[in-house]
């Protein structure tokens, strides 16, 4: 029997869910330096506190980031996905302006498309070591 590890309770339920979570740039462009990816984990954890979330790992290379999430039941994964690409787009292209040359053809920082897989299957420290070690850009 699995022992679990940072059990948490809601109102009416005990829960352990935890969602891996990578975003692409729009077109693959290679757009994040290393104080890019800073800001943005800062601003991906806020809004995961907003959800109720915790933001239990993030790293990234210059075109896409890995996200580990503690979620609680009653969060629409396709909602806190949809507010975290949003929120860290618009706040990453008024501190960034420079950002605005890739986006040349639409104003958006991400693909339309996202990875979300349960980290059910795997343990918790093997997907915590596989988002360790994605490299980030120099």
């Amino acid at each position: 029997m699995t022992v679990y590890q940072n059990i948490r309770t809601g109102r009416h339920c005990t829960f352990v869910l935890h969602v891996h979570l990578v975003f692409v740039t729009k077109y693959r462009h290679k757009v994040f330096k290393d104080a890019h990816l800073t800001r943005m984990e800062e601003i991906m954890r806020a809004v995961c506190e907003d959800f109720e979330c915790e933001l239990v790992e993030f790293n990234g290379e210059n075109n896409h980031v890995h996200l580990l999430v503690n979620f609680p039941p009653k969060v629409a994964l396709s909602k806190l996905v949809n507010s975290l690409k949003g929120v860290s787009s618009r706040r990453l292209r008024q501190e960034y302006p420079e950002l605005v040359q890739h986006y040349w053809r639409a104003q958006r920082l991400w693909s339309g498309s996202y990875f979300a897989g349960s980290a059910g299957g795997a343990p918790l420290s093997i997907v915590k070591q596989y988002i360790e070690q994605q490299n980030r850009p120099v």
